[in-house]
């Protein structure tokens, strides 16, 4: 079934395409983008076949990602934000998912989860209240899930810090409209989210230090899919879309130079030197892809085996899935600079993928600083720092 996800986003591909620069003049996704998402089932992959999804192994997942973001980055990186959400639901109370997906599997559940907002403890619950920037997709999500600091009781943080996941349903949040004016990646309406004094029932929370350990989905009898790092997981689908980003430039590229003659009357696809500039970076955007795939692979081989997965294990898939990115846009770099004077038009698609795949690297997650140094200790067999292992 995920194989069928993933073809019937190949037989999409030039509808996507084509909505592509709507989307970025829009600020966000068309409503015939999501409609033609949805269609594809690639939301459902990461979801319980409890409720509609294919609980699909998450390379599965990371392969139809990198189909969607070669037609549109923007359509994509939604797809790899958006589509890990279920994934984190099924780990949740029972009650939440029913309420999510329970009448619909193709709802949409935004984010993020970094804690910028506090959840006071009341009776039941909690009020929370915050604003959230980055939370791709919002205008078509119904739900969202928010990183937030545990209160005191008295709208200060308790001590020490406390990180939840809190879910939240549209009515109970406000999408700022203006918030989402960028050079890249434009198309995923990345807007900020604000929450004001929102009451949230203790069923809808988690603590995010049982999702980052897996003990939730352990306790639950849950299947593998939901036992592996929130650490392993969470990146991959934002990770993929870069790499798809960076082989739709790539075809877009070879495209180009097909039939193109320089100013001076040089027939391009006899120039050796970009043809084998095209080559190198076919090579290494095809090796990103192909080390992103092992890197979760291998860890849910482990979590198969029932063996422990070690800080070593998680930083070195970490450590890879950063390298993945920035290998793939430093081949896309290559191409782009001998892509000729008319690909920096607006409209040229190479020049769109060449912004949001660079704009696809300011994310958090793809910082090499931490992962990389976190990763050398723990290889070295040393104590690695509570700071560096906050994404490990």
């Amino acid at each position: 079934m995920a194989h069928d996800v993933v073809n019937r986003i190949d037989e999409l591909g030039p509808e996507l395409a084509a909505l592509a620069e709507e989307n970025e003049k829009l600020g966000r996704l068309s409503d015939k983008s999501v409609d033609l998402l949805r269609s594809t089932g690639v939301m459902r992959l990461l979801a319980p076949t409890e409720f509609g999804g294919y609980a699909a192994h998450p390379r599965d997942f990371a392969e139809a990602v990198m189909a969607v973001a070669r037609h549109d980055g923007a359509a994509g990186w939604v797809c790899g934000v958006v589509g890990i959400h279920p994934w984190e639901l099924a780990q949740m109370d029972h009650r939440l998912a029913q309420e999510v997906l329970g009448d619909n599997p193709d709802t949409w559940i935004g984010s993020p989860v970094i804690p910028w907002g506090l959840a006071d403890p009341v009776d039941g619950g909690y009020v929370l209240s915050g604003r959230w920037p980055f939370s791709s997709g919002t205008d078509h999500c119904d739900w969202v899930i928010l990183g937030a600091i545990l209160g005191d009781g008295t709208g200060k943080p308790a001590l020490p810090f406390t990180i939840l996941h809190v879910v939240l349903p549209r009515s109970d949040y406000e999408i700022i409209d203006d918030s989402w004016d960028v050079i890249g990646l434009s198309g995923t309406g990345s807007k900020d989210v604000v929450a004001t004094k929102a009451f949230v029932p203790t069923y809808r929370t988690i603590n995010q230090e049982t999702v980052q350990s897996g003990t939730t989905a352990e306790a639950l009898g849950l299947e593998v899919l939901y036992r592996l790092p929130y650490s392993s997981m969470f990146p991959i689908g934002i990770t993929a879309a870069v790499i798809g980003i960076c082989e739709g430039a790539l075809a877009a590229h070879l495209d180009l130079q097909r039939d193109r003659v320089t100013s001076v009357g040089a027939v391009v696809r006899d120039d050796p030197y970009v043809l084998y500039a095209a080559g190198e970076a076919a090579a290494e955007i095809a090796a990103s892809r192909v080390q992103l795939i092992d890197g979760i692979s291998q860890m849910h081989d482990l979590v198969v085996s029932g063996k422990p997965t070690t800080i070593e294990d998680r930083s070195t898939v970490r450590r890879n899935q950063v390298r993945c990115a920035w290998r793939a846009v430093s081949a896309l770099d290559e191409v782009f600079a001998r892509s000729g004077g008319n690909v920096i038009r607006r409209g040229n698609p190479l020049q769109r993928f060449w912004r949001d795949a660079h704009v696809g690297l300011q994310h958090m997650i793809h910082v090499p600083g931490e992962a990389y140094h976190a990763n050398s200790l723990a290889r070295m067999g040393l104590e690695v720092p509570a700071p560096l292992q906050k994404l490990i």
